[in-house]
C-alpha cells in the first residue's frame, strides 16, 4: 500500500480538537472559527482557507472582560 494516497497538498484545518462555541461571540473556542466556517471547511476553495486562517490570530473566540466574580456578587 502507497502512503501517496495520504498525503494532501491542501491547507489544513485549524482544529484543536476543542470544540466548543461561545454563547456570546458564536465562535469555536479551540480554533476561533464559526460554525459556518467549520461546516463548510471541506467545500472552501484553498484561497478561502488562507484568508480565514489570516483572520485566526485577530479574533478572540471567548471575551476577556470579567464576570464579576466575588465584587459583583457583594454589589448585589
Amino acid at each position: 500500500m502507497s502512503n501517496e494516497v495520504w498525503k494532501r497538498d491542501e491547507v489544513m484545518s485549524p482544529c484543536t480538537q476543542i470544540c466548543v462555541v461561545h454563547p456570546e461571540t458564536r465562535l469555536c473556542t479551540g480554533c476561533a472559527r464559526s460554525i459556518d466556517e467549520i461546516s463548510q471547511w471541506s467545500k472552501m476553495s484553498e484561497t478561502e482557507r488562507r484568508a480565514i486562517l489570516e483572520e485566526l490570530p485577530n479574533r478572540s473566540a471567548a471575551p476577556n472582560k470579567r464576570r464579576g466574580g466575588r465584587k459583583g456578587r457583594l454589589q448585589r
